[in-house]
């Protein structure tokens, strides 16, 4: 490592992450902002993000990709809910495509980004992967597109006696290679996307694949490929039919949501019989498929073509509702006193939040606490200057409300361009009365709330769920605002 580290050319958008929303970012500057300079930064050693990381069996979207992927590149593959390495070579292509790709700097981690007011930018120290030589760049803005949970470990709770079990012990994010469960009997604890997805993925080579859940989850079926774009795309090709998909799509996430929303009891009674249409005569829906919360208070399971049904049907796999009273020798065994034997245990049971993806920005030296910020429409950060950060939405495909992001970035950056301002800083009132930034359920989410930014209850604190709402105020409102503060660029002598 060098005591003085080498300098990377100043640029006016650092971009941290080159999964889906980095490579987006970079579309939208390139297109709105073609006088700005970008670099992407990008810890690992190839982009696609979550879809490089994931290897376990099955991977895949829980969203179509005619939302999920970007409005600017059409969808064409034949499965509408894609498989990881499908959505992997998407991104690659998009990059490659746009001329992204030279201005990717892989195996580089950030390792500090400090604000520095006199001179109106950051300063970001970087982390080479292979050599631990540091380097630094200066930059006028940060877009922090690096995820939201970490990369290098997931969540596992502390099961008594775990260290007993003669199996192997496998957590989805970090899947063997060489794992064989060929013939052998698996437990995948967890009832979320994850367990899902692997249920049915695994079955097929597996004796037999039980899923135990603490807590049933909503589970859906949906068409395995989508029947908008089938039937448009011999007719009107590969970017009309991604369009039209893409509004029908939107169309039907936002009257679900709203649907259930406003109809809880309905949904669940629907939800309910296409469950049991799904499944054998007699099988206890209300036992395995029943929450105890209402439809999207958590998200929904999509399972496409039925999978996880037909596996169950079929006697390939099955699902326990219990709680675990402790790990054996040979398996679990449950609260009931009932035991199930095992080979392989997969613990698919969640996330470990990383707020920003582990960058603690700094101002002059001193530690920005994130919890005690409230974002700005979604986007920005109270008291921190020049910093954006990408959340998209947990109701619906997250990269959709990425999308409309970006391009209120690139029109706020085109502002300040025009009016010669160099830093924008939202000003909150601090005595304005917040609440926890994104309204899910989900227990990765939970565990880590107060880690997280606030937002407030009122525009433009608030963080909106609802597409229709964000295209009016991303992509058409107004980017100048009272509650921001401006400066100008700093006068050189």
């Amino acid at each position: 490592m060098t005591d003085h580290p080498l300098r990377l050319a100043a640029v006016d958008v650092l971009i941290i992450g080159a999964g889906i929303s980095g490579i987006g970012a970079a579309f939208h500057l390139q297109k709105s902002c073609p006088t700005l300079s970008y670099t992407i930064i990008e810890a690992r050693s190839e982009l696609g993000g979550t879809w490089d990381l994931f290897k376990y069996p099955g991977i895949r979207s829980d969203s179509d990709l005619f939302t999920f992927g970007y409005d600017f590149k059409p969808w064409v593959g034949e499965k509408a809910i894609a498989d990881g390495a499908s959505i992997k070579a998407y991104i690659a292509q998009a990059a490659r495509e746009n001329g992204i790709d030279p201005n990717i700097r892989f195996q580089h981690r950030v390792v500090d980004t400090n604000w520095l007011t006199a001179k109106r930018c950051w300063k970001v120290t970087l982390r080479q992967e292979d050599t631990g030589e540091e380097l630094q760049i200066e930059a006028r803005w940060i877009f922090t597109a690096a995820g939201y949970y970490r990369y290098d470990e997931g969540f596992t709770p502390d099961f008594p006696d775990q260290t007993m079990f003669a199996g192997q012990v496998v957590h989805p994010q970090r899947w063997p290679e060489n794992l064989d469960y060929t013939g052998k009997r698996v437990v995948v604890i967890g009832s979320g996307a994850t367990a899902v997805t692997l249920v049915p993925a695994m079955a097929d080579k597996a004796a037999h694949v039980t899923m135990l859940q603490r807590t049933p989850t909503y589970v859906l079926p949906v068409p395995s490929k989508d029947p908008v774009a089938r039937r448009i795309r011999p007719l009107l090709g590969n970017k009309m039919a991604h369009a039209f998909a893409r509004r029908f799509n939107i169309a039907k996430q936002r009257w679900v949501y709203s649907f259930c929303q406003r109809y809880p009891d309905t949904a669940r009674s629907l939800i309910r019989k296409m469950n049991i249409k799904m499944l054998p005569v007699g099988y206890p829906v209300d036992v395995h498929f029943n929450p105890p919360y209402k439809p999207w208070e958590q998200r929904m399971c999509a399972v496409p073509g039925g999978d996880l049904f037909k596996v169950i049907s079929s006697g390939k796999a099955s699902i326990v509702t219990d709680q675990i009273e402790r790990f054996t020798a040979t398996g679990i065994k449950l609260r009931s006193g009932e035991h199930i034997e095992a080979d392989v245990i997969v613990t698919a049971t969640g996330l470990n939040l990383l707020p920003l993806g582990g960058i603690r920005p700094r101002i002059d030296g001193a530690e920005v606490p994130l919890s005690e910020r409230v974002t700005f429409k979604g986007m920005l950060l109270s008291d921190v200057p020049n910093f954006a950060i990408a959340v998209g939405y947990t109701s619906s495909s997250w990269t959709l409300k990425i999308g409309l992001l970006c391009e209120h970035f690139t029109r706020l950056l085109n502002h300040m361009e025009k009016q010669g301002y160099a830093v924008c800083t939202p000003k909150a009132d601090p005595a304005m009365e917040t609440e926890p930034l994104l309204n899910f359920g989900a227990g990765y989410v939970q565990r880590s709330m107060n880690e997280l930014p606030r937002q407030g209850k009122a525009f433009p604190w608030t963080m909106s769920w609802n597409y229709a709402s964000d295209i009016r105020i991303l992509r058409k409102g107004k980017v100048d605002h009272p509650a921001l503060q401006f400066l100008p660029k700093a006068v050189t002598r």
